[in-house]
Formats: C-alpha cells, sequence, structure tokens
C-alpha cells in the first residue's frame, strides 16, 4: 500500500523549508516563496496522478488523455511541473527556470492564475541575494518539497493542503510581528466573526481588506455547502496573490479578489455604483495615517480629503481624519451592505469616543439604527499590537433601537499565552450566544436605549454600559490586629535568639 501523507507531515517539510531562508531573509517576504512552492507542488502532483488515471483509463491514447487533461481544475504541462524544476535543481539559471514555469503556469491557466505570480520573482538578486547564494537557496527549497508526495489519493483528509497553507501562514503571521498583522486575521477571531454573521446560502460574501483571505473563507465555511459568493479586495500585490492561492487549495475556484486601494477605488461594483452584499466582515488597518491619499492625485502636498472628492458619496455623514482611517472604511462597508444584510468588524477601541469627525460619524451611524452591538475583546489577540479591540456588528432595516454591549475582555474569556492571547472555543461560543440572546447579563452584557446612548453623547465606550467591577471582601481589623500583634511577638522572640547566639560568639 502507497505510504499516506499526514497533515504533520507536510507542516514539518514547509517549517524546515522556512529554515532554508530563516536569518538571511526577512519572514514577511520568503513567506511567499514557500507558499508558492507548495502552490506548484499540489498542482503538479495532481496532475501527474490525473496523467496516470487518464493514461489507464484510455489505453495511452494522447487525444483522449489531452482531452480530459484540459477539462481539470488546472492545465499543466509537462515543463511546468515540479518534476521539471527539479530536474533543474542545479542549473546556474535555477530562479529564472522557476519563473519561467510560473508564467507559463499563468499562460495555461488564463481565466484562474493570470497575474497571479506577478509580484514574486525567484532570480531577484535584491531579495535573494547574489547567484551562489541564490542558488544554493533555491535548490535545497525544491530538496525539501520533493520530499512530499501531495497527488490527492495518497494525503489523509480533503483539506489537508488548505489546512497546511493557513498553518504557515498563521506561524509565518507570528513570526513576523507587526507586519504578521497585515495579512492575517488570528484563526479564532476570524471564527467569532464568520459565527456573528451567520451567512446562508447564495449570500454575497465581501471583505475590503481581505489579505491572505482566511476570514472569508471562514465565513464560507459557514454555510455547509459554501454555496456563497465570495468577494475581496487587497492593496498589497503579494498578499493578493496569496489570497488568490489560498483560495484555490480551499477549493473556492470562484472568489472574486481584486487587487487595489479599496478607499480610493474600490473595484466591485455594478452598474456604476458599488456592489451591495448580504455579508460584510474586515480586519482593516488600526487607525490607518494618510488613508485618504489616493484621492489626492498630483495635489498631495497641500491636500485635505472632502467628501466631494469621493464619486460613491461614503463620507456624506464626515470625513474620518487624515490619520485614522478607521470610520472610512467602516462608513465604505455600510454604504456596500445590503438591505438585509450583516456586517461585523474588528476595530480599535478609539473609535467608541474619539470626537471631532468620529463623533459626528459616530452619531449619524447610532441615528439611523445600523449599529447592534458592541464586543470588547481581551488584549494582545492580533499579531503587532497588544491593544485590545473591538468588534462593531451593524444590521440594515433592525426592528430595534438598543444596542447591546458585551465585555468578554476579562480572565476567564481567554488563553493566556506568553507572546500572544488566544480565544478558545468556549470564549466564543459564550460571546456568540450572548450575543444572540440579547439579554443584559450581571458584569458582561448590557442592552442599552438608545435614549441611553443618547444621553452619553453617543460616547459607546464599553464600561459605560457594561460594570465589571468585582468589590473586594471587607476587611476584618480586629483580624488585622491581632495578625500584626502575632508578628510583633514573633520578631521580639527571633530578636532575643539572636542576641544569645551572638553573646556566645563573643561579639
Amino acid at each position: 500500500m502507497d505510504k499516506i501523507t499526514t497533515q504533520e507531515q507536510i507542516n514539518q517539510v514547509l517549517w524546515e523549508a522556512a529554515d532554508t531562508f530563516r536569518g538571511k531573509i526577512d519572514s514577511s517576504i520568503y513567506k511567499d516563496y514557500i507558499l508558492v512552492m507548495l502552490f506548484i507542488k499540489y498542482l503538479s502532483d495532481t496532475y501527474k496522478e490525473k496523467l496516470e488515471e487518464y493514461t489507464k483509463r484510455y489505453n495511452g491514447n494522447e487525444i483522449r488523455i489531452k482531452r480530459a487533461l484540459a477539462r481539470e481544475r488546472f492545465i499543466v504541462s509537462e515543463r511546468s511541473t515540479f518534476d521539471y524544476l527539479y530536474s533543474k535543481r542545479n542549473s546556474p539559471e535555477v530562479g529564472a527556470e522557476i519563473n519561467k514555469v510560473l508564467e507559463k503556469l499563468e499562460e495555461d491557466n488564463p481565466a484562474k492564475l493570470r497575474n497571479i505570480f506577478r509580484n514574486i520573482d525567484f532570480n531577484s538578486e535584491a531579495v535573494l541575494g547574489q547567484t551562489r547564494d541564490r542558488n544554493a537557496m533555491l535548490r535545497t527549497l525544491l530538496e525539501d518539497f520533493a520530499k512530499l508526495d501531495l497527488r490527492p489519493s495518497r494525503l489523509n483528509g480533503e483539506d489537508i493542503i488548505g489546512n497546511s497553507y493557513q498553518y504557515m501562514i498563521e506561524r509565518f503571521a507570528s513570526d513576523a510581528g507587526k507586519k504578521g498583522g497585515e495579512f492575517f486575521t488570528p484563526s479564532m477571531v476570524s471564527e467569532l466573526l464568520a459565527r456573528l454573521v451567520k451567512p446562508r446560502e447564495n449570500d454575497r460574501i465581501y471583505d475590503p481588506t481581505c489579505g491572505s483571505g482566511s476570514l472569508l473563507i471562514k465565513v464560507a465555511n459557514q454555510v455547509p455547502n459554501r454555496k456563497v459568493a465570495i468577494y475581496g479586495q487587497e492593496r498589497n500585490g503579494q498578499t493578493h496573490s496569496l489570497c488568490m492561492m489560498n483560495m484555490f487549495l480551499h477549493g473556492i475556484d470562484d472568489a472574486n479578489i481584486e487587487w487595489g486601494d479599496t478607499l480610493s477605488n474600490p473595484l466591485h461594483l455594478e452598474n456604476g455604483n458599488l456592489m451591495k452584499f448580504q455579508v460584510i466582515v474586515a480586519n482593516p488597518p488600526f487607525s490607518l495615517d494618510k488613508w485618504a491619499m489616493g484621492f489626492a492625485g498630483d495635489n498631495d502636498e497641500k491636500f485635505k480629503m472632502q467628501a466631494n472628492l469621493d464619486p460613491y458619496g461614503r463620507f456624506e455623514w464626515g470625513v474620518p481624519p487624515a490619520s485614522r482611517g478607521d470610520y472610512a472604511f467602516v462608513q465604505h462597508m455600510l454604504y456596500s451592505l445590503a438591505e438585509d444584510g450583516r456586517m461585523a468588524v474588528i476595530l480599535p477601541h478609539g473609535v467608541l469616543f474619539r470626537g471631532a469627525s468620529e463623533g459626528r460619524i459616530r452619531k449619524k451611524i447610532i441615528d439611523l439604527n445600523l449599529l447592534d452591538a458592541v464586543i470588547g475583546l481581551p488584549e494582545a489577540l492580533f499579531y503587532g499590537t497588544s491593544i485590545p479591540a473591538c468588534i462593531m456588528v451593524f444590521k440594515k432595516n433592525r426592528t430595534r433601537r438598543d444596542v447591546l454591549f458585551i465585555d468578554a475582555s476579562g480572565e476567564g474569556n481567554y488563553e493566556k499565552g506568553k507572546n500572544q492571547n488566544k480565544l478558545r472555543e468556549q470564549d466564543v461560543e459564550k460571546i456568540v450566544e450572548t450575543y444572540e440572546k440579547y439579554e443584559t447579563v450581571d458584569k458582561c452584557a448590557y442592552v442599552a436605549s438608545y435614549e441611553e446612548i443618547k444621553e452619553n453623547d453617543y460616547n459607546l465606550n464599553i464600561p459605560r454600559y457594561v460594570d465589571t467591577f468585582e468589590e473586594e471582601e471587607p476587611v476584618d481589623m480586629e483580624e488585622v490586629g491581632q495578625n500584626i500583634e502575632r508578628i510583633k511577638a514573633e520578631i521580639k522572640e527571633v530578636e532575643e535568639q539572636m542576641a544569645k547566639y551572638l553573646k556566645e560568639l563573643g561579639l
């Protein structure tokens, strides 16, 4: 019986491959080379197995074999396989050979892979070093991946490749620190958002800052048959490519992932207007500085963002401060939300109470009855920042005017880690259950009326609504006094004993 490839084996090889680059290149860069190689190896091994299957089925009839292979998810020619690359591992131009294979894969699969590898160069001296060092790293990388058999029939589970890809993205995000938070939301936080928005069959699901796409995949997985339409936009080209490969490796071939700045150049449009979505989730960059520079054009020195510069009218409720783009993303998402839409977004706590233009935007959102809940999360959950964040849940066509506040930030609501805290399954379940019940719970949740929020001048700071103060037990002063007298007596006894010893020593 042929040997089965397990999740642990793939993860181990991937981490060994990371050792090839570690110490030479920043992990936020070398992750792309490893994940692209995993993608090539999977496509190649899948093609190899299909070729064997069709060769046997059609008794070597090349025309029928070719026709059958053309109907597969991806077209892979012999000169764009991993085996071909492995045969070139000692070539003095191995980086150029890998680039040619990537180009060939794009050419043969234009509908799916066009430009997906445009932001990665295996022959880059600037990134991978001089020829000798570069060739040594790439040869070792190919040798690491040669150990893996990724033919579908040899894999121990349907989602094993997607899970390995996800595992590596998360490991890289942790390793990359602050940069890691730019492309990955911790797995259980994504799971929490997915359960809060409750996607349904045939929903359009959208993430305007989709990073590596892991959050979108979590939301899609909430629908058993995954019969949903997935949309995303990402401004970082390398991360956009990462997202597309992540989708393919999770069996999602029809995701609509665009590359560009969502705020200044939203690319999901219908009839010249913003496309509408039933479900929106996002973990946008916290308090993004210079968020509006894409609107500046050539006049960027004295540029000041104004609402009329946006052709989609997204900032009519107010223009956020130039140094904090949180409400720019929130307004974009609310303007993209369908009439029966649900939306959950991760934000820094400042959005709950900051004044000036942000206060005016917040007031408008509450007056329009779009805010459904505010959930406070534990600190140090996210890569690259230890500050606590919150989730704001929004809904269109709400039938109630009150707002639920949940404080899930205290001890007991998460697992403490050395560098980063984590939400556990029971923590996610507790938050979702509290949200669904929508009731006041002592020291945990509070349903605030519209009038109450208005009286608080639209300040949404969670401690204003959820009192988590724990009274200390009263101090027994008589017992304290007795303890003091007992300690004094013990000290006196020790001093007398010391004096006795010193006298015996003649000191």
